[in-house]
């Protein structure tokens, strides 16, 4: 099975270590990260987590659900938050799922669905591959996935930046421009026509070619700082 953008994410039961769920319940009617490690007690992913627990607040503001995954057994995940936490100075409050007999890694194409055997004697080079970002939005489609080799940490802050610009897309039909970042410039998706854009963009655009057309960021809260999050009303 090969996942893309657009897919649905896969459904799965497993237990966390927050304790058993079924992941598309569990979303609600949130969006999601989930985040997989290909071992515990691994350098990297020790930064990565302590890093994203002093992110989650921002997650928190854009109705986004965070979730880790290692193929590892939960009660090693409780020992190994306790590294994470003291070297990190952080509180993990998301939930870390165990993968023991690989189904989650499989379903979501992190391991080929032949593979055989269970988290018992693997080791962080054959888990390799298990180390991708997905963004599953309140349909509980795929809309982004970010893949990255074990030995480079994942950029976090480019994470909350894409769903940014994806949350921007679903609320006002708008894309966002090389480098963007909160608060610049976005371009009318050229789905939308001049007759529709007139009606969502009534202060009018900047027209740099035939198919870039560019406004101000819609919808943006000066006083939060981020993009209000209507998108949290609307499937996406």
């Amino acid at each position: 099975m090969s996942l893309r953008i657009g897919d649905k994410g896969p459904d799965f039961e497993a237990e966390t270590t927050q304790g058993h769920i079924r992941f598309h319940e569990w979303l609600g009617d949130s969006w999601g990260i989930l985040f997989s490690h290909p071992k515990d007690f691994t350098p990297v992913c020790t930064t990565e987590l302590g890093y994203l627990a002093k992110l989650q607040p921002e997650f928190d503001k854009r109705n986004t659900k965070v979730i880790g995954l290692s193929v590892d057994p939960v009660e090693d995940h409780k020992r190994w938050l306790e590294d994470v936490n003291r070297y990190g100075q952080c509180d993990v409050q998301y939930p870390i799922s165990g993968d023991e007999d690989l189904n989650v890694s499989k379903l979501y194409d992190m391991l080929p669905a032949e593979e055989a055997g269970t988290s018992q004697g693997r080791t962080a080079a054959t888990n390799q591959t298990v180390r991708t970002v997905y963004l599953i939005g309140r349909d509980k489609l795929i809309k982004a996935m970010l893949v990255y080799p074990m030995s480079t940490g994942r950029n976090f802050d480019e994470v909350l930046r894409l769903l940014d610009s994806i949350q921007l897309t679903a609320e006002h039909k708008v894309a966002t421009p090389v480098n963007w970042k909160q608060g610049e410039e976005c371009i009318i998706v050229p789905s939308v026509n001049d007759e529709e854009a007139r009606q969502r963009f009534p202060g009018g655009w900047k027209t740099e070619l035939p198919y870039l057309r560019k406004v101000p960021q819609p919808g943006r809260s000066e006083a939060q700082g981020v993009t209000p999050t209507e998108a949290e009303k609307q499937p996406a």
